[in-house]
């Protein structure tokens, strides 16, 4: 009796120790961070409607933009990323999607949308992430993205243009970052949209 009694004993603070263990990983679990998005602009005045079809590809950038992470640059030549903060999806895939509403939103164009979506389309807009940061130093978020307008036809690049804006920060958070990249994103998206329908 006594030994029996002695292994449950031993079974139940085997069990507490257990439980005690998990409650502590569960305290200790890290606090996800914070989450922004970027916002497609939207266009007051439509443009003339363009009969065609086009189809966005995803944009390319650097491996240290191709994520989720806000970077922000404290000085020359030296890339950090804002603590606590990030895009609601890979920056490339999160730009693409915004594209594609901006011309949505301008509705001059009879269809707009993503590469591979069985779209029998006349162009294809190729888009490179040139700079999506904060510089600390000069206290503005940067946005520049190159662009190229290819005929799917001909594979042949019609047109190519940079675009490059910026907007105020008052300090290095991810609030403050997402917003003024946000506002600068929204100056380039409407020349790209402006430029398109154009060219």
């Amino acid at each position: 009796m006594l030994k029996h009694a002695s292994r449950g004993l031993k079974l139940t603070g085997v069990l507490a120790a257990a439980v005690l263990l998990s409650g502590c990983a569960l305290l200790s679990t890290p606090t996800p961070p914070n989450t922004y998005t970027l916002t497609a602009p939207d266009f007051a005045q439509k443009g003339s409607r363009t009969r065609g079809l086009m189809v966005v590809a995803q944009p390319t950038a650097i491996q240290a933009l191709d994520s989720q992470s806000i970077v922000a640059r404290p000085s020359t030549g030296e890339i950090t990323y804002i603590e606590n903060a990030q895009w609601s999806d890979n920056l490339t895939r999160l730009l693409q999607a915004r594209i594609i509403e901006s011309f949505e939103n301008a509705n001059n164009l009879t269809a707009v949308g993503k590469a591979g979506d069985r779209l029998s389309a006349d162009y294809q807009l190729v888009t490179d992430i040139r700079t999506f940061e904060v510089d600390a130093q000069r206290g503005s978020a940067i946005v520049e993205l190159s662009v190229k307008l290819v005929n799917e036809r001909s594979g042949r690049i019609v047109s190519g243009a940079v675009f490059h804006e910026t907007a105020p920060i008052s300090e290095v958070s991810g609030l403050e970052a997402s917003r003024a990249l946000d506002a600068a994103l929204a100056k380039v998206l409407r020349k790209i949209v402006v430029w398109a329908e154009r060219t």
